[in-house]
């Protein structure tokens, strides 16, 4: 198992994801329409999505995370006033990752926050699974191409959370109050939804 170092693009936020390992997490890439509308809400589409519109994302459990500098520059937003909450800096935008809720021991950290270009596959293992490749721009390549969500890796991502809510791997959660409500207010990008 590794620490992985966490700092956003201009180095205001920094922190540390512990004990990560193909078998601590799950290494995914999303080309959902939802990841793609993240980034680019950010402007940081080109450097947070691959040539088809992927996100490489590490699933992990949310109390093996902690930011040691820059709380105060921490955002999330939802596309829809019930959708998924995806967190970012305030400071240059750097897109961190994706939660549920403070009920679901979970979160989705995007490859732009880690500090670990080079040894990524090493750290984190192959790529899993690439999801909703219904989504990709372009023509993925056949072996990329999921339209959704495989059932064995629904399977294992729940497993996992299960697991994390059992042993308590959950918290603290960097993401949530005690309360339960995010650190901060999510911005809602369509109010309409």
């Amino acid at each position: 198992m590794t620490d992985i170092t966490l700092k956003c693009a201009c180095g205001t936020v920094k922190g540390t994801a512990y004990d990560v390992s193909p078998e601590n997490g799950l290494r995914v890439v999303c080309y959902c329409d939802d990841c793609q509308a993240f980034a680019n809400e950010l402007g940081r589409g080109t450097d947070t999505l691959d040539e088809f519109g992927g996100t490489d994302i590490y699933q992990m459990a949310p109390g093996r995370v902690t930011f040691s500098e820059g709380n105060d520059q921490l955002r999330c937003l939802r596309l829809t006033k019930k959708g998924t909450t995806r967190w970012y800096t305030a400071c240059c935008n750097t897109p961190i990752g994706n939660t549920a809720s403070s009920s679901v021991p979970f979160v989705g950290m995007i490859h732009t926050i880690m500090d670990d270009e080079g040894i990524r596959d090493q750290t984190l293992g192959p790529v899993r699974s690439y999801v909703q490749g219904n989504h990709a721009i372009g023509d993925l390549p056949p072996e990329k191409y999921n339209k959704g969500f495989p059932i064995g890796i629904t399977l294992t991502i729940i497993w996992k959370i299960l697991g994390w809510k059992i042993s308590g791997k959950g918290s603290p959660d960097p993401f949530y109050g005690e309360d339960g409500r995010p650190v901060c207010k999510p911005k809602i990008v369509n109010e309409a939804s």
